[in-house]
C-alpha cells in the first residue's frame, strides 16, 4: 500500500511538473472564460458564477503567487459583473451573494498562499539540487567517456528526493596496473549511506594506485570498511581490472554478477568462481575471495549494475526487471557509443518500473579498446548462416 501511495504522489508531481505548469496562466484564464460563457448561455435564470472559484485554485499550481493574485482579482471582478447580470445583487436578501463572496475570498487567499509556498519550495529544491550535484561531483568524481584504454558510460540515479547521490557507488581509475573499476551498494539509505560510500571510494582510490594485485586492493578497501563503517553495515562490491587485451579480471564481494554482451547481442552472466561476503563482513569467515578472468572479445561490452536495477518491479505484474533478457539488443554493437546504449537500457528499465524507481541505481557499461571494432553482423547474414 505504501508503494502504491508513493507512486500515486510521484504521478501527481509529474503531472504538475510536465503538463500543468506548461499551460501557465492560460489554464485559469480558460477556466474563467468557460464559466462566463456557460453563465451567459444559460440565461439570467441560472446562476453559474460560483464556478469561478476554480480559477484561483488552478492558478496556485500553474503560476507564481503574484500572477495568482491577479487571477483572483480578475475573478472577483467577473463575479461581481455576473452577479449583477444574473440579478443576484437585486435579491431582497444578500445572503447568497455574501456567502459566495466570502467563500471566493477564502479560496483566493488560500490559493495565493499555496502558490507562494510552491514558489519558495521550488527555489529551495533548486538550491538543494545544486548542492547535491556539487557533492556528487566531489564524491563520485564521474569519469569521462574514456579512461585509459576503456570506453565507458554510466547512469547514476538516486531514489532520494532532491538528491543526486545515495548509497550506490562506482569508480573507474586509470592506474599503473591498468584500468581498475569498483561498483558497490551500501546497505541502507540517507546520510549514513553517503558517508559509507565516501569511506569505500576513498580507500579504493588510494589502494588502486598503490597495490599490485586486485585482491590486495579489495583487501585494503575491506579493512577500511571494517574500521570506519558502523557495526552491522556492509557494502556489496565488484572489482574489475583491465590490465591487458582480451580479458578482464573480476573479484566478487556479494554483488550483482556482471553481464557480458557480445557484438552479436549474446548475453552471458559472469558468475563468480568464488562468491564472497560483502565488504565489512570478511572477519566473519576464514580466508578470502579469489579473482577470476573472463575473456573480452572485440566488440564485447561489460555490463555492471547495482541491485536497484534487477530488483525494480513492474507495477502491473510485480515482476523484477529481467536485465539479462533485455540488455542484449539494447547494448549489442554499441562499443563506440556506450552513452546511447546506457540511456536505452535506463529508459527500458523505467518503462518496466512504471516510470519511477524505489531504489538507487547504477548502470555502468565498459568496453575495452582492442583495435578497430568490427561491424555487427547483418541480420540477413545471420539468417543465411
Amino acid at each position: 500500500m505504501k508503494n502504491v501511495w508513493s507512486r500515486f504522489i510521484r504521478l501527481l508531481q509529474r503531472a504538475e511538473g510536465e503538463y500543468l505548469s506548461r499551460l501557465g496562466i492560460s489554464l485559469p484564464l480558460i477556466a474563467l472564460a468557460i464559466v462566463v460563457v456557460a453563465d451567459l448561455l444559460a440565461g439570467r435564470d441560472h446562476y453559474l458564477t460560483p464556478g469561478i472559484v476554480v480559477a484561483p485554485a488552478l492558478a496556485s499550481i500553474t503560476v507564481r503567487w503574484r500572477a495568482t493574485l491577479v487571477i483572483c482579482l480578475l475573478g472577483a471582478a467577473v463575479q461581481g459583473a455576473l452577479s449583477s447580470y444574473d440579478g443576484v445583487a437585486d435579491l431582497p436578501t444578500h445572503d447568497v451573494l455574501y456567502g459566495q463572496l466570502f467563500a471566493y475570498g477564502a479560496v483566493s487567499l488560500f490559493s495565493v498562499y499555496i502558490s507562494w509556498r510552491r514558489e519558495t519550495g521550488a527555489r529551495a529544491f533548486s538550491a538543494i539540487t545544486s548542492v547535491a550535484e556539487a557533492a556528487q561531483q566531489a564524491l563520485m568524481q564521474p569519469p569521462g567517456p574514456l579512461v585509459g584504454r576503456v570506453r565507458l558510460a554510466v547512469r547514476y540515479v538516486s531514489a532520494a528526493q532532491a538528491a543526486q547521490i545515495g548509497g550506490d557507488l562506482y569508480a573507474v581509475l586509470d592506474t599503473p596496473h591498468g584500468v581498475r573499476v569498483l561498483i558497490g551498494d551500501v546497505r541502507g539509505k540517507g546520510l549514513a549511506a553517503v558517508q559509507t560510500s565516501a569511506v569505500v571510494l576513498g580507500a579504493f582510490r588510494e589502494a588502486a594506485y598503490d597495490e599490485g594485485g586486485l585482491e590486495r586492493v579489495a583487501e585494503r578497501v575491506d579493512i577500511s570498511a571494517r574500521r570506519d563503517v558502523r557495526d552491522g553495515d556492509f557494502i556489496t562490491a565488484l572489482f574489475a581490472e583491465f590490465d591487458g587485451p582480451g580479458s578482464v579480471e573480476l573479484l566478487h564481494y556479494g554483488h550483482v554478477a556482471p553481464l557480458r554482451v557480445s557484438l552479436g547481442g549474446e548475453v552471458q552472466t559472469l558468475d563468480p568462481v568464488d562468491p564472497w561476503v560483502p565488504l565489512g563482513l570478511a572477519d566473519m569467515v576464514a580466508g578470502g575471495p579469489s579473482s577470476w578472468r573472463a575473456p573480452m572479445l572485440p566488440g564485447d561490452v561489460l555490463v555492471l549494475c547495482t541491485d536497484g536495477v534487477i530488483e525494480a518491479r513492474s507495477p502491473l505484474d510485480h515482476t523484477f526487471y529481467p536485465l539479462s533478457e533485455r540488455v542484449g539488443p539494447l547494448v549489442a554493437g554499441s562499443g563506440n557509443d556506450l552513452g546511447a546504449a546506457v540511456e536505452r537500457v535506463y529508459a527500458d528499465l523505467l518503462r518496466h518500473a512504471g516510470g519511477s524507481l524505489s531504489d538507487d541505481v547504477v548502470l555502468l557499461l565498459l568496453a575495452p579498446i582492442q583495435g578497430e571494432l568490427p561491424r555487427p553482423p547483418a541480420k540477413g547474414s545471420l539468417l543465411r548462416a
